[in-house]
């Protein structure tokens, strides 16, 4: 009996099975196949973003709920803190009018040691609060990292399909740290500055109404110019960030693509399309740096203003004898103290704009709703026999631009399915639809008679198993890239499965063998050892369903064999689907299917698709001819 012999291919990850944490992919996953179809992935897709500030407010105060002991310690540290820090200048005022004046060189001593030790506890009490302060805020982040991080895997692959990620990582980190650094660094100055503000207008009035009213008149101007550049300063910051997300896609796409950028000697257009991103990075900062930037000067000449006009006021009230000397001096320190914060909370109000603006990003990403639902009380699919029907499925990527039309087939327990057909025609598409990355518009996908819509998908993905062309391997161990197959495997179990997928001699050549650590993607181990090592992969996940989507196409011919030995180990005894276009090797199929055009136009085994002399025999033979053989 002839040996069968089987080739594969695509583009994705090696791997099989999946499990999945509150909905989303987890190690031991099924990489995502293909892509979105015509188009592919939509880089600079413009969000639309959300402008409720006050809604964004009460989302991140819902954060802070788990930590109400600490905030309630943070405020009674706040409040003493100030409190304690305004008892400075009024003592100022004391000791010239008590002591200085009288000459009094004991009650000057005292009132100077009350003074270091007031702003000696105000310094503690400053470092105790920070302390509280980011360690909360840590904790907060850490949180909302895990909530983004775990809400962005339970999402659609159309939605990573139309989203570049440098933009999604730039909310996981850039967004979410000028967040942390809001609530760690300033929400205290703010508190703090505003109980400043409240206390200092109390001890003024309290001291001398009039100078109080003086020491008030630049105050409207103050808040007015604060308010109108405070919108202009938020809208700039979102278009910024905004911005940094697409800059940080840019960048992924090329560090992606280096190898491909020197290899077509295009270093010198992708620094020109780089720049041009840049440039409008650039200028979008400049415009919300500008707003940015207003503030502080102009809070410096309405403080200046109100020192000129207490000077000036205050000067003349001595002199008629309504204000001693100590006055005007304990007002001159309020009044130096009470720009000081307004001059703080102008620059915090930038910085409040920029984060709350990260905030509504993030939240942005939390709002998304998956499109792959889980279904109520979802079958856990533990054992699978293999039985697959497609029943007049219908799939579009895209509104009204059918992909897969009226498409109907039975893949039988243990048989091999292999799908041939021109590229586009839909094969990955179905792989993609079988593995339920995305749902079908009508029809039906049942397997071992179940709709795939009632399995809960953990289950399902982790009786799948992949192999494709472009292997995804991990920067960690050979031994863990396998073992991400089952996360709960022995390393005798890993060696095991290495060694049936014919690796384990490449590997233990290696520097430090099972412990080697790959670079990125796994590019110092050549096309063929990685395939390999997906292949390993795959035995150790012990998928009930198989897929190989073109796993030998970019191999020389010594190293397909290897690969499809391993292969054969992989497919006994397993319902099997094919995706070849190298047809010679799947002559073996129990059913080969033609797909054109999203359509199947043939089936049969490869004697009878030959007799008929159709599509698939014009497809077989121009492969032959090509090599200058002619083979039926």
């Amino acid at each position: 009996m002839e040996r069968r012999q089987w080739s594969g291919g695509g583009n994705g990850q090696g791997g099989a099975g999946s499990s999945v944490n509150r909905g989303g992919l987890q190690p031991g996953g099924v990489a995502p196949v293909g892509g979105p179809g015509p188009g592919g992935r939509r880089f600079g897709t413009k969000i639309e973003k959300p402008r409720d500030m006050r809604g964004t407010l009460r989302r991140l105060l819902g954060y802070l709920r788990p930590h109400r002991v600490t905030l309630v310690l943070a405020a009674i540290l706040v409040v003493a803190s100030t409190f304690l820090d305004l008892v400075g200048p009024y003592l100022n005022g004391v000791a010239i009018d008590r002591f200085i004046v009288r000459r009094d060189l004991v009650g000057l001593g005292r009132i100077v040691l009350l003074m270091i030790g007031v702003y000696l506890v105000v310094w503690a009490l400053r470092v105790v609060l920070a302390r509280l302060m980011v360690a909360m805020v840590q904790k907060m982040m850490r949180t909302m990292r895990e909530q983004l991080f775990g809400h962005l895997q339970t999402l659609s692959l159309s939605f990573f399909d139309q989203h570049p990620h440098g933009d999604l990582m730039s909310r996981l980190t850039n967004d979410l740290d000028a967040l942390g650094r809001l609530l760690a660094q300033n929400v205290t100055d703010l508190i703090g500055g505003l109980l400043s503000l409240v206390g200092i207008v109390v001890m003024m009035f309290s001291i001398n109404f009039w100078l109080s009213l003086g020491s008030m008149f630049v105050f409207p101007l103050m808040l007015w110019f604060t308010g109108w550049v405070g919108k202009r300063t938020r809208q700039g910051f979102r278009d910024y960030q905004m911005r940094i997300g697409q800059l940080n896609g840019e960048l992924e796409e090329i560090f992606s693509g280096q190898r491909v950028i020197i290899a077509f000697g295009q270093e010198g257009s992708t620094l020109s399309k780089f720049d041009r991103v840049n440039e409008e990075t650039r200028d979008v900062g400049i415009r919300a740096q500008t707003y940015a930037t207003l503030i502080p000067p102009l809070m410096g000449i309405f403080s200046n203003a109100n020192i000129a006009i207490l000077a000036g006021l205050g000067g003349w009230m001595v002199i008629r004898g309504w204000a001693t000397v100590g006055t005007i001096l304990t007002f001159y320190n309020y009044s130096r103290r009470f720009a000081g914060p307004l001059r703080q909370l102008g620059d915090l109000y930038n910085q409040i704009q920029s984060a709350l603006a990260g905030a509504e990003r993030v939240f942005e990403l939390l709002d998304q709703q998956p499109e792959i639902l889980e279904a109520p009380n979802a079958i856990v699919l533990d054992k699978v026999k293999g039985d697959v029907v497609f029943d007049h499925v219908n799939f579009s990527y895209v509104p009204n631009v059918p992909v897969i039309k009226d498409m109907s087939f039975h893949a039988e327990p243990g048989k091999t399915l292999a799908l041939v057909g021109p590229t586009g025609a839909g094969k990955t598409t179905m792989i993609n639809l079988l593995s339920r990355f995305y749902d079908i518009q009508s029809g039906s996908i049942r397997i071992d008679g179940v709709e795939l819509r009632d399995y809960n998908k953990a289950s399902l993905r982790r009786k799948l198993g992949v192999v494709l062309q472009d292997t995804f391997l991990f920067s960690e161990s050979v031994m863990e890239n396998i073992r991400y197959g089952r996360l709960d495997a022995t390393d005798e179990e890993v060696i095991a499965a290495a060694t049936l997928a014919n690796a384990d001699q490449f590997i233990r050549r290696l520097p430090q063998g099972y412990q080697t650590e790959l670079s990125e993607r796994g590019s110092n181990l050549s096309q063929g050892q990685r395939q390999l090592l997906a292949i390993a992969r795959a035995i150790l996940a012990d998928p009930g369903i198989l897929i190989l989507d073109e796993a030998t196409s970019s191999v020389d011919t010594r190293t397909e064999q290897h690969i499809q030995q391993a292969l054969l180990r992989l497919m006994e005894g397993r319902t099997s689907f094919v995706i070849a276009h190298r047809l010679s090797t799947i002559r073996e199929a129990d059913t080969i299917l033609v797909i054109n055009d999203g359509e199947i136009i043939e089936r049969g085994t490869h004697q009878d698709l030959l007799a008929q002399r159709g599509f698939y025999h014009h497809l077989y033979m121009s492969q032959f001819r090509g090599q200058g053989v002619a083979e039926v």
